[in-house]
């Protein structure tokens, strides 16, 4: 058997730090290969271009740059046009530039990236290097220098490490992704891990805050997520896990269906549509 197939992308774009560390980490357990927006593109959520033609230039041997791609376009123009006769092994996103947790997941390019793999039913991995803690991020205005610095200062082994421990345990069998599932897994910014837990995704306190500004012919114009947000602290949520010093990994699924609701609701339609029709005589 030959190696195995590792396909990365991220949405930091092409040059990010966390991508070259992911490469770097995995390298040894297989044929890696790269597919990743050429700009940054976080904040896409699992979006696919459909208005305009994509370019994929390839930069070097298995590696190639989304010309103003999303993460799911490069991973869906990989499988249809790289991976024609072989699927890869294993799809991996990231290592992203800050947290992924809680709603996080319905916002993060890094998380469609890793999505995308789920639905073409490959395993799937999300990694997300959180910049600093929450103590200090409840105190402190997050603007762009701030986090630019914090980047800077990021220790990136213990998120390598995690890197590959998690997909050499994927690639030999032994942590099992089940059918269109993906794992999303949030490293914490600290100099030694105190360890993994497994999580469900927690809660944020999201401001409803934008920053307006007038350019100079006097229009409006608005910058979102410049705030700082907090968390609803929860024992088991991927947020404590983080508070806590401990690596998050938190499984995900495609199916977004709320069963729990769906007795409630089956029986509410029925007694209203009854009602309705009785009112109608």
């Amino acid at each position: 058997m030959g190696k195995k197939v590792i396909l990365i992308t991220n949405d930091d774009g092409f040059d990010a730090v966390g991508l070259q560390k992911l490469v770097e980490a995995v390298s040894p357990l297989g044929e890696v290969w790269v597919v990743a927006p050429a700009h940054h593109k976080s904040a896409c959520g699992h979006s696919l271009t459909l208005t305009r033609p994509l370019r994929l230039v390839e930069v070097g041997e298995r590696f190639y740059k989304i010309d103003d791609g999303t993460p799911t376009d490069g991973i869906f123009i990989a499988l249809a046009h790289l991976f024609r006769e072989r699927k890869p092994d294993l799809i991996l996103s990231g290592i992203n530039h800050g947290a992924n947790m809680g709603e996080d997941v319905t916002y993060s390019g890094t998380i469609g990236g890793a999505m995308e793999g789920a639905i073409h039913d490959i395993p799937a991995i999300a990694f997300s290097q959180v910049l600093t803690s929450f103590e200090r991020a409840e105190e402190e205005e997050k603007g762009k220098v701030e986090l630019l610095e914090r980047e800077r200062s990021i220790d990136w082994k213990n998120a390598q490490k995690v890197a590959y421990l998690l997909t050499k345990g994927v690639l030999e069998g032994k942590i099992t992704i089940p059918h269109r599932h993906l794992l999303n897994v949030n490293i914490p910014n600290v100099k030694k891990l105190k360890g993994f837990q497994i999580t469900r995704a927690g809660y944020r306190h999201y401001l409803n805050d934008i920053v307006v500004n007038r350019d100079p012919r006097g229009n409006s114009y608005f910058w979102i997520g410049l705030h700082p947000l907090s968390f609803k602290e929860e024992p088991g949520t991927d947020f404590w896990a983080i508070k806590q010093g401990k690596v998050s990994i938190t499984p995900l699924t495609m199916d977004l269906t709320a069963y729990r609701d769906l007795p409630q609701l089956e029986g509410e339609l029925t007694q209203f549509l009854e009602e309705e029709k009785e009112e109608k005589g």
